[in-house]
């Protein structure tokens, strides 16, 4: 992530938690209100964690990755012998 990315998503990260710390002042120490708090605290984990590694580099998609599907009609040598259960054929009957 980019630095602005970074710095948005601790800033909304900080202020979920002041949201679940409203919260608490208004429902105590409900159970779902500890739920959010350690979603929360999850989130922050997980955004330095992201923060800490160097990202990915994604390369786009070139001509060495696409593969050609052949339009016409497949050998049928590739499927002698092959089970047909659940096509509704029989085993091993060619057509």
């Amino acid at each position: 992530m980019s630095t602005t990315e970074m710095m948005e998503l601790n800033r909304t990260i900080g202020h979920l938690r002041q949201c679940v710390g409203s919260l608490r002042t208004v429902y105590g120490d409900a159970v779902a209100v500890r739920r959010l708090a350690n979603d929360v605290e999850r989130l922050g984990i997980d955004a330095n964690e992201l923060d800490e590694s160097p990202p990915r580099v994604s390369r786009p998609v070139g001509e060495a990755d696409r593969v050609a599907v052949p339009e016409g009609p497949y050998d049928q040598t590739l499927w002698l012998g092959a089970d047909d259960e659940g096509v509704g054929g029989h085993p091993h009957q060619h057509r």
